[in-house]
């Protein structure tokens, strides 16, 4: 039996698996059906991971953390997992190929990925000037203009954290109303560096071989067409956690979520099933930076220790 199974190979789950492994807990597997990295390993610039002063991409990155991680006694199984259910204080593991394992304890960090907006030229210049993280690419367009799509409060909050490094920034939103907290709508109004533009909707993301050189947008009020000249679009449309093999025959999930999908956590990433832990931008109110990350995957192991030592 497995003493702790961890869903997910990312920083969360690598730091997850680092401490518990040199925290004195001998048999932790972590489940990740390719090669440990997570979602950053897309990423083609790092630069503000507290440390690591070089820039390096994504790959370059997490390359040593799987190293290290594996050199304290971590296990990979390169395994989907399909579900995961608990009986009594036994987890069982559910794989894809059928293989089911059992653990005394979990920690799920399985992530998740930022909607796409399903534009033309949005698969042929992701990562080339289109982000989904200001906090993370920000930097790279101090004192140009870009252009923020969507509407909710991540889109607000991040087109505010723009337009304080950004000359101005270009608010686009399909509606006149935004789906966002009060306080939000009237800071982002009261900003002088964000045009709202609204009613309106992005036609196409253009660029050449450097990457983005403009947005088309048309405004729908009064079908009329405008192409923004900018070098970085920044889409927030929503955000999919990876929560599906929490669910139950039953149509209930495991443990209890938010109504977007998010595991609810205290601040011990403890969830509300005993000897279940979550980690990462799987849980509620995640900062969705790599740091945060991995600060909840040591977080989550040394109560995973706690747990198993008290067990």
């Amino acid at each position: 039996m497995i003493d702790l199974a961890i869903i997910g190979g990312g920083p969360a789950g690598l730091s997850a698996g680092l401490y518990a492994t040199r925290g004195g807990i001998k048999n932790v597997v972590l489940f990740e059906k390719g090669m440990p990295g997570g979602q950053i390993t897309g990423s083609s610039e790092i630069e503000n991971y507290p440390g690591v002063k070089d820039i390096v991409s994504g790959m370059e990155f997490m390359e040593p953390w799987q190293e290290q991680c594996f050199r304290f006694g971590l296990q990979h199984k390169m395994s989907e997992v399909s579900q995961i259910t608990k009986k009594n204080d036994i987890f069982y593991i559910h794989q894809a190929d059928g293989s089911i394992d059992e653990a005394k304890a979990v920690i799920f960090c399985a992530g998740g990925s930022p909607k796409r907006a399903n534009l033309k030229g949005e698969d042929e210049f992701w990562g080339r000037g289109i982000s989904t993280c200001a906090t993370c690419d920000g930097f790279f367009y101090k004192d140009q203009e870009v252009v923020v799509l969507g509407g909710g409060d991540t889109a607000l909050e991040e087109a505010v954290y723009l337009s304080r490094i950004c000359s101005q920034v270009h608010l686009v939103h399909r509606r006149n109303e935004f789906r966002a907290a009060p306080s939000t709508i009237e800071h982002v109004k009261k900003n002088d560096k964000i045009r709202i533009v609204t009613p309106a909707v992005v036609e196409e993301i253009k660029g050449d071989t450097s990457g983005v050189t403009g947005v088309l947008i048309k405004h729908t009020d009064s079908n009329t067409s405008e192409e923004i000249p900018v070098m970085g679009i920044f889409i927030f449309v929503g955000y999919n956690v990876n929560t599906a093999t929490l669910k139950q025959d039953d149509g209930s999930m495991l443990c209890e979520c938010d109504e977007y999908g998010s595991i609810k956590v205290d601040l011990a990433m403890k969830t509300s099933v005993d000897g279940l832990f979550a980690a990462g931008d799987v849980r509620t109110l995640a900062p969705k930076q790599v740091v945060c990350a991995a600060g909840d995957g040591a977080t989550a192991a040394l109560q995973a220790i706690a747990y198993l030592e008290h067990k």
